[in-house]
């Protein structure tokens, strides 16, 4: 026999998370998880939800830019890793493509720069050098084509240099 849930406590749960959102962004389905944890109708999950959404405590679009920005410049991710990583979210296509533009691409690819270069002072004597820096950049979620560039710029100039 389900419990019944009072007004009094969804109300509570409302609170609390509204608190916990006007901490820190949320994306709708981190907070229904929360909610299914506590709540047991998923009528009652959905009406708190859509409270939450329609009081602006959480904003899909808004969570993934800050997401998005995040970790394009602390840490050094590339748009398909930050895309698949919102997808599995389950955050529509389109708000995470309106996220990712919102990535400075000069500061993208000046990160992307540092980062390649830091990995080949690592990997310079190892022969497969060239290899492991494109696997690398790849699991950063950098598109290959950028990588190559990157990748072959670094080497040359190397080879230069001896």
């Amino acid at each position: 026999m389900p419990a019944i849930i009072s007004d009094s406590m969804i109300e509570k749960v409302t609170d609390d998370m509204r608190r916990i959102c006007s901490r820190r962004e949320y994306c709708v389905s981190d907070i229904r998880k929360k909610l299914m944890l506590k709540l047991d109708s998923a009528e009652d999950v959905r009406n708190v939800l859509d409270t939450l959404v329609r009081e602006k405590y959480v904003d899909d679009y808004r969570y993934a830019s800050a997401y998005a920005r995040d970790k394009s410049s602390l840490s050094g991710w590339g748009v398909t890793k930050i895309r698949y990583m919102l997808s599995s979210k389950c955050i529509d296509s389109d708000v995470i493509t309106r996220a990712l533009e919102e990535i400075d691409d000069t500061r993208a690819q000046a990160r992307l720069d540092r980062l390649m270069e830091c990995r080949f002072r690592v990997l310079k004597e190892d022969p497969q050098c060239r290899l492991k820096m494109l696997r690398y950049g790849l699991g950063r979620g950098y598109p290959y084509d950028e990588l190559i560039s990157v990748v072959d710029k670094i080497i040359k100039r190397n080879d230069e240099e001896i």
